[in-house]
């Protein structure tokens, strides 16, 4: 490329980022830049985009509809869904989402579906169908991407009994499978043909065998991302053998969410974001439904903002650690960066000897795991470079 063309394209850039013709009029846009300086300035115009912006989304329905085509079509899918986002911030466009057929045109992520959460008790009954299926496609997205991960490390945390060649298709050692049958490759189908698959023979076990795992959900409204990663570990957890897996959302009032793990998008349906906070009342709850502290892990979500008995809060998570149960605090579950989090609780408990810091979504997994075999998690997190929250409020 030349000096001229280098500095025609950048030029083109600063045009379509600034919004305006510089002085000397060499940066005209043409072609497709004439829509993609219009579809930024709809929503940029007039607010620091330029003196030379102008336009607006508007509330017309065909004219939002045209606007998502454009962003769909000229930014990558990770820019549509920060645009999008900056959309409902800069326009207050949640009433798009009530709109089945501008739901369904835009670029679904985990934070679309925490949006449609919170807007659910206002959803009309024509849309819910739509936002079904678009908290469907994220959810079976997100499965796709952490399922296998969370399973192999919860196997291969628990007890498991002798290996066998005859398991069943969810106790399938698939690393070891693929392994052992390298030699059968068929070059013609680009596929391995398992001469016999390696895995665990699932014994009989009673209740007393099981751990369990109980997720304590805080579903206040900036818990909203970590509410939907919870539902999706949950529902993985569910169906593994030799975990009895609990999943319990709350504000001010507990919401028993075990029975629907099932399927996760019933979960997050289930799920009413928004409410006050009231850990206290939630951990008594989970008190009530754990059978074997010594073999309970209580994976507690939350920023720790207590809007109840605060005292009565962190007594209760020192009862249940002195019952034996394994307490867990995490910030977020989420990759939305440094959680905004009550610092004096999160000391307070930390000096329990409980750990307390925030999680990723590819994190999780390990987590479990390191849980499950009753690691020391201060070690695991270390070796993780996560910063956990000291009793003397530092992070280490």
């Amino acid at each position: 490329m030349s000096k001229t063309q280098i500095m025609s394209e950048r030029s083109r850039r600063w045009r379509l980022c600034l919004g305006v013709d510089d002085e000397s009029g060499q940066s005209k846009l043409a072609g497709d830049d004439i829509r993609i300086d219009a579809a930024l300035a709809a929503l940029y115009g007039g607010d620091g985009g330029g003196a030379g912006r102008k336009g607006g989304l508007g509330g017309s329905s065909p004219r939002l509809a045209k606007w998502l085509g454009d962003i769909r079509e000229f930014f990558p899918t990770s820019v549509v869904q920060t645009i999008q986002r900056d959309a409902f911030e800069r326009h207050n466009l949640h009433a798009m989402l009530l709109e089945p057929e501008l739901l369904a045109v835009l670029e679904a992520d985990v934070h679309l579906v925490a949006d449609l959460m919170s807007l659910m008790g206002a959803v009309p009954d024509k849309t819910k169908e739509t936002a079904r299926m678009v908290v469907q496609k994220v959810v079976d997205e997100l499965m796709q991407k952490l399922e296998q991960k969370t399973a192999e490390a919860v196997r291969g945390a628990i007890d498991k009994s002798r290996r066998t060649k005859r398991p069943r298709f969810n106790d399938i050692d698939w690393h070891r499978t693929i392994e052992a049958n390298l030699r059968h490759y068929q070059k013609k189908y680009n596929t391995i043909v398992p001469e016999s698959l390696i895995g665990a023979a699932r014994k009989s076990r009673t209740l007393a065998d099981l751990e369990e795992v109980v997720l304590c959900v805080d579903q206040s409204g900036s818990m909203a991302t970590s509410v939907v990663y919870s539902s999706i570990f949950a529902a993985v957890m569910a169906s593994l053998p030799g975990i009895e897996t609990k999943m319990v959302a709350f504000d001010t009032a507990i919401f028993d969410l075990t029975e629907m793990l099932e399927d996760p998008v019933d979960v997050l349906f289930g799920v009413q974001l928004g409410g006050g906070t009231d850990i206290n009342q939630a951990l008594r709850y989970c008190e009530g439904i754990v059978r074997q502290p010594g073999k309970c892990h209580l994976i507690l979500i939350t920023d720790l903002m207590e809007g109840g008995d605060t005292k009565a809060m962190l007594a209760k998570v020192d009862e249940l650690t002195t019952m034996g149960v394994n307490v867990i605090v995490l910030l977020a579950l989420s990759d939305d960066g440094k959680p905004y989090y009550d610092e004096d609780n999160a000391q307070k408990i930390s000096a329990m000897g409980c750990p307390v810091f925030a999680c990723t979504p590819d994190q999780f997994p390990d987590l479990m795991a390191a849980a499950l075999k009753r690691a020391d998690i201060h070690q695991w997190a270390a070796a993780q470079d996560i910063a956990l929250i000291r009793g003397d409020g530092a992070a280490r």
